[in-house]
This record gives C-alpha cells, structure tokens and sequence, in this order.
C-alpha cells in the first residue's frame, strides 16, 4: 500500500463511501503504474459499478478541468500522491431535478 493519504478537497459522499473512494485509489496505484491514469481510473469505475451499482464516473490526472451534474450523495473529490480523482455517479436526466451541479478546475 501507498505511504501517502488522501486529501479531500469536496464531497457529498457518506463517510464510509469516502473511505471506500480513496481505498479504490490506493489499491489501483499499487495495481498500475502512476503514469496510467486511463487504467487507474477504470479500475476505481468497476470496483464503484460492482459495489454501488452501475453508472458511476471516474477521471484521474494531475491537472484536469470539469462540469458535471451527479447523484446527490455520489461525488468525492480528492488528491493522492500526485493525481487528484473525480469521482460521481452520473444523474438520469429525467432526475436531475435531485441532483446538484459541480465545477472543478
């Protein structure tokens, strides 16, 4: 496992959904090189889609710029290491009356 912790720097997540998130993260850095971000993300998107069910959305980088609408309750967003992770479950449109909208840059 890596040495470093996760910082949080928004959410809506419960708390065990969090912990979850960043131990997703750090269980796809010992898995793929840091460099891969593509598979790093992929990873975190299955482990979320076999766990919570399917929909969820993942970005990893270290430098990366968004707009989005989620699931009230599905997002988290966080640095470890040097990437920083998006992370959200994506709202139905016929639902996004219960959503909130969020930007990153």
């Amino acid at each position: 496992m890596l040495e470093g912790k996760a910082v949080v720097e928004d959410t809506d997540m419960p708390a065990r959904m969090q912990a979850a998130a960043t131990s997703a993260a750090s269980r796809a850095l010992d898995l793929f090189d840091v460099d891969d971000c593509r598979a790093i993300a992929g990873h975190i998107k299955t482990e979320f889609d076999r766990r919570y069910g399917v929909g969820w959305q993942c970005v990893v980088g270290a430098s990366f710029g968004c707009f989005f609408t989620h699931s009230s309750g599905t997002f988290i967003y966080f640095s470890l290491e040097r990437l920083t992770f998006l992370l959200f479950k994506a709202a139905a449109v016929a639902a996004a009356a219960s959503c909130d909208t969020s930007g990153i840059s």
